[in-house]
């Protein structure tokens, strides 16, 4: 068994997704980032359907990739025509990309009921379109769009479309379960019963042993990543799927849990080892790029997905990782976490404290006393599981080690709205550095908003270089709704910089009040990062 290829689709597929949106000088940027890694193939889009792909390929001809060969993405012919008067095809070339991926229908229900065409028709698109580009020295990947699904209403044909493309020419033949919903069991054996009936039609060993079989598969049964595997369990060469997992609908495969898989579990190497630990700022870069909020929960490189929250958990693997850890983190470039509730023992807390630099000893207030405190402020409604920063300063207020940056003297939030206009919120707050006092005003998209402007211009006149941090997250849950308006809120705010992502918690019956004391604490613990 050979290395396994793995092709991204993240800048094409993943773009279908919900709010996954980039520019063409932001799909350069993380095609570099794929580079980095090890991708093999980079999909940069279709070019001919818009501007913006048009203009990556442009930009991506200029430049330098390692390792990744950039792929235009297109479809087979139009019916009733010739490939060389085919507009879309004839955009692919024009691409300028060593590597092609054109796409054609396999399920006979696409072919008649959907295009109304004819089944003889659309194999000879596929050869045609295929053959074309071979002529043109493309290295072609042909997508069978639609597979799985095609071969359980009709192997027969199903398998013709792939003896066509095969017959033009392509070079890998990518098996795609486009709509999501098969499952493992049956992608392993329609696997296993097309190897056998290509070995068949082109026997070895000039034959079946040069036919590379690639997967594509989507998640909208949960199990894309499984079938990938299973796929490669049973020869597949090519692995398509997108950072992240995004794409239309419920995604594509996530290339961020297959490449450990493989690299890690199945030892099948599809990277370098070493540029495993790129893996979870990959994921965050295009994340942020995306300006979408990293999922915690995702395998391998989620912020959770070494998280530990329990005390007999924590005790655990304090003294042995291998008992709750089924890889060691810094593989991948993430860490371990310990989360502090009202689940925590002892060693959560001198854990958590020794990982953020907080000394316990020798101060009057052990771990102990540190975790009771804990439970009581959870009981009134904090969480410290997922608020890092604020857990840290309660530690130091506790262990008379906290050294506020800043001091409140006073604030206030006005908000304003007329019937024509929609409201507008105004802050004015009063902070002390040191003995020195300032008085800052800011307007704001809202009250917090307000609040947030205001106090990080007071704070610029003492401490420059606040630019860099930002607010990329603001929550506010209700604790018991019960009380109705009067009820206790929680806020939480997530601020990241260059180099960290923080989060901070505060709790009142005073959503102002609440908002506040989350967003001191974030403040605080930035300011603090400067100072050491």
């Amino acid at each position: 068994m050979g290395p396994i290829v793995l092709y991204d689709t993240t800048l094409r597929d993943g773009t279908q997704g919900e709010n996954v949106n980039f520019s063409a000088e932001e799909k350069l940027a993380i095609a570099h980032r794929l580079d980095d890694l090890g991708i093999h193939y980079i999909e940069g889009g279709w070019p001919g359907s818009n501007p913006r792909d048009m203009r990556f390929f442009e930009l991506a001809k200029r430049e330098t990739f390692n390792t990744a060969k950039i792929t235009a993405f297109g479809a087979t012919r139009k019916p009733g025509i010739s490939p060389e008067t085919d507009q879309n095809i004839q955009t692919l070339i024009d691409a300028d990309t060593p590597v092609i991926t054109l796409f054609g229908k396999t399920w006979d229900l696409h072919v008649q009921k959907v295009m109304d065409n004819t089944l003889d028709e659309n194999l000879a698109m596929i050869i045609e379109s295929v053959a074309f580009l071979k002529e043109h020295g493309r290295e072609v990947i042909y997508d069978a769009e639609h597979f799985f699904d095609g071969y359980k209403d009709n192997a027969d044909y199903a398998m013709q479309t792939l003896f066509a493309a095969i017959d033009g020419g392509s070079d890998t033949v990518v098996l795609c379960d486009t709509n999501g919903g098969n499952l493992p069991f049956e992608i392993e054996a329609i696997m296993a019963t097309v190897k056998q009936r290509l070995a068949e039609k082109y026997p070895p060993p000039n034959g079946a042993s040069n036919i590379n079989i690639g997967i594509h598969t989507h998640n909208d049964s949960g199990v894309a990543v499984a079938n990938s595997l299973v796929a490669v369990n049973q020869g597949a060469m090519m692995v398509q799927g997108t950072i992240n997992g995004y794409g239309e609908r419920c995604g594509n495969a996530d290339l961020t849990a297959i490449i450990p898989i493989l690299c890690l579990k199945m030892n099948r190497p599809c990277i370098p080892i070493n540029n495993l630990t790129m893996l979870k700022k990959l994921s965050r870069f295009i994340s942020e790029t995306a300006n979408l909020v990293p999922a915690n929960d995702r395998p391998f490189i989620g912020k959770s997905a070494f998280a530990h929250k329990g005390g007999i958990h924590v005790s655990a693997v304090i003294r042995e990782p291998r008992a709750y850890e089924h890889i060691s983190p810094e593989l991948v470039g993430n860490r371990r976490r310990v989360l502090i509730s009202d689940l925590s023992g002892k060693s959560n807390v001198e854990y958590k404290a020794e990982e953020m630099g907080v000394k316990l000893g020798g101060n009057g207030y052990n771990s102990r006393e540190i975790v009771s405190k804990i439970k009581d402020l959870e009981e009134q409604g904090y969480q410290f599981d997922v608020a890092d920063g604020s857990f840290k300063i309660l530690v130091e207020k506790l262990t008379k080690q906290y050294q506020p940056l800043f001091a409140l003297e006073s604030f206030r939030v006005t908000m304003e709205k007329d019937k024509d206009q929609s409201c507008s919120a105004h802050a004015t707050i009063k902070i002390s550095v040191d003995g020195n006092k300032e008085i800052t005003a800011a307007e704001g998209m809202g009250p917090v908003s307000a609040l947030d402007n205001a106090l990080r211009k007071a704070l610029n006149q003492f401490y420059p270089g606040l630019d860099h941090m930002r607010l990329v997250d603001f929550r506010v849950r209700v604790i018991d709704g019960r009380e109705g308006t009067a009820a206790k809120v929680r806020v939480f705010i997530q601020s990241r910089d260059q180099d960290e992502v923080w989060s901070t918690v505060g709790v009142s019956h005073d959503i102002i009040e609440a908002s506040w004391q989350a967003l001191e604490d974030s403040f605080q613990h930035k300011l603090s990062k400067k100072q050491v």
